[in-house]
């Protein structure tokens, strides 16, 4: 007999080419960033100058590491969160909060999705340039992107966390 666990179906690959792509992708932005920031600290301190455009690459580059690095918190709800009530909640309640928080926290980041969108659309109608001549909406676009995932993400731990909050009977969290 084959179990699931055995023959895990197209959601689970899914899922778990999508947390190799998001992991990957992180690493590799951190390891490039480590090696440009190490590769201009020693041109600029041993051979008296540095790479013209490696400030600005290190930006863009930490823009993407914290964008990814959040949609990567957000799919196992590992966010940073203030948690207070859960302290003086019992567990049923503390679902029905924490739906709530999802959910306005996914509001909030489809809205920031629209308007990051409208913002990289005005940067490519302008021609905006970035690293001396790079079409900056390519480097922008990782914002309308990042906050929809974000979006997304928290609609589904919102929906879930409704399912609990009407299944069970009183187990935590």
């Amino acid at each position: 007999m084959n179990s699931e666990a055995d023959n895990p179906g197209f959601i689970q690959r899914a899922d778990h080419f999508g947390r190799w792509l998001e992991n990957s992708c992180l690493a590799v932005l951190l390891i490039g960033m480590i090696c440009l920031a190490s590769s201009q600290i020693f041109l600029r301190n041993f051979l008296g100058g540095g790479l013209p455009w490696a400030d600005e690459a290190l930006r863009l580059m930490l823009l993407w590491l914290a964008l990814l690095g959040a949609v990567a918190a957000a799919r196992d709800d590992r966010q940073i969160a203030i948690d207070v009530l859960s302290q003086f909640l019992p567990p049923r309640p503390q679902l029905f909060v924490l739906a709530a928080m999802n959910l306005l926290t996914s509001f909030v980041s489809f809205v920031l999705a629209w308007y990051s969108f409208s913002f990289v659309a005005e940067s490519y109608q302008y021609g905006d340039v970035v690293l001396t001549d790079m079409p900056a909406w390519m480097f922008q676009s990782i914002l309308p992107l990042a906050f929809f995932l974000l979006g997304y993400r928290y609609l589904i731990w919102t929906v879930r966390r409704v399912i609990m909050f009407f299944r069970d009977t009183g187990n935590a969290p």
